[in-house]
């Protein structure tokens, strides 16, 4: 029987064009060379979805197998399954090994081609799973391994102005989807039928922005009613009522980034409890966007708007933080952990970062007013203040459709 290969290098086709240049992948991985010297670390292994898209460009899709990306003082592999022949190759900075199925674990042996036996290895504590930590120290019999989970966390916080325009682009993408959905919003509509328009629409434009990027997991939830109470409930067949409360988000993600646009609905009117609600969350987001400066922390800006929200009898109502950072993330990958609204971070803002501004009061069902309200913008923080890249109108003016 003829041997099979453990693992082999499938170049097939050349490089395609990748979403950012040679010179920024380049510039992140000179980031995480010198991150690795300061831990002395000698082979970054990488199993994340979101770091692996950040410092080569390949985002993968796992399907039950293990991805990687190897980064030394001179190599920079990403390490990929057989089933998705040269597709990795083409759409990665730097060079690629595919492993096989012809027996258990290629994974490892292909990481340990590059990393080499007895090495410094750096990995991720957030993602990689106690199953293949074990697998880890077995195969690579590192000297010693180091947690790199923080130190690329803050890497990726700091946006380059490359990053910072792409998603300016994602963020206009997912306006596009907001007002499609604000189109589609009738009586008696169902709920997926809004989300479809809103992502088809999004999809459309994504393809006509990026025309050589890959397109895929663009989404929205759209939710109405008693659906709205959560900021991440599925979509359902629920069909519209006159007075429903409405909750639009729009997800746009481009090549691993990830931008959102979230805004309050009414279908044709709103109460007057659901108004005095609704208006005092839009003053509270106005409020936070004003605090989104260089110099504030996160538990600053949180207090604040706590307090906002107590002066008004709201702040039990509150569900979640007040916004989070933006990049190479989104719901099934990835979170920048150390930049979010919360009382517990106290990560200070800086030029180059971008965070949402997302407050959200939810009422529950029976009560007057009930539903859930949430606006959602983008901030880009500069040197002196922060620039809005969401455009799409928020607030009652606007938002009671259909």
């Amino acid at each position: 029987m003829t041997s099979r290969p453990e693992m082999y290098r499938f170049h097939n086709g050349e490089k395609a064009p990748l979403q950012f240049t040679e010179a920024e992948y380049a510039n992140r991985v000179a980031g995480l060379r010198k991150i690795m010297v300061d831990k002395g670390v000698t082979a970054a292994v990488f199993t994340s979805m979101h770091n692996i898209s950040y410092y080569s460009g390949f985002t993968y899709c796992a399907f039950g197998r293990p991805y990687g990306l190897v980064v030394t003082a001179d190599e920079c592999v990403t390490i990929s399954a057989g089933i998705d022949a040269g597709q990795p190759w083409r759409r990665c900075y730097g060079d690629n090994i595919t492993y096989t199925d012809w027996q258990r674990d290629n994974y490892w042996r292909a990481i340990l081609s590059v990393s080499g036996p007895d090495a410094v290895v750096g990995y991720e504590s957030d993602h990689l799973s106690l199953l293949q930590k074990g697998k880890l120290e077995h195969y690579l019999n590192p000297k010693s391994t180091v947690d790199l989970y923080e130190a690329t966390m803050v890497q990726r916080m700091a946006k380059s102005e490359a990053e910072i325009e792409m998603i300016r682009q994602g963020a206009a993408v997912a306006d596009v989807g907001g007002f499609a959905i604000r189109d589609a919003v009738k009586e008696g509509v169902r709920e997926i039928d809004v989300a479809m328009a809103g992502r088809d629409a999004m999809e459309l434009e994504i393809a006509k922005r990026f025309p050589d990027a890959e397109y895929r997991d663009s989404w929205v939830w759209f939710q109405s009613g008693i659906n709205t109470d959560g900021a991440h409930n599925p979509v359902t067949a629920r069909k519209l009522q006159r007075g429903d409360i409405l909750s639009l988000n729009t997800f746009p993600m481009i090549s691993g980034y990830y931008t959102a646009l979230e805004r309050t609905m009414f279908v044709k009117e709103v109460d007057a409890e659901s108004l005095k609600t609704w208006e005092a969350n839009v003053a509270a987001h106005e409020y936070g966007i004003s605090l989104l400066k260089p110099g504030a922390s996160c538990a600053e800006i949180t207090h604040k708007i706590n307090a906002f929200f107590e002066e008004r009898d709201l702040l039990q109502y509150r569900t979640f933080g007040y916004g989070h950072s933006f990049g190479v993330l989104s719901h099934y990958y990835g979170r920048e952990a150390g930049l979010e609204l919360r009382e517990d971070i106290d990560t200070v803002l800086e030029p180059g970062m971008v965070i949402s501004m997302e407050p959200m009061l939810t009422i529950a069902d029976g009560q007057p007013g009930a539903g859930g309200y949430r606006e959602h913008d983008i901030l880009v923080i500069h040197e002196d203040d922060n620039e809005n890249v969401t455009k799409y109108p928020y607030g009652p003016e606007f938002n009671v459709v259909g």
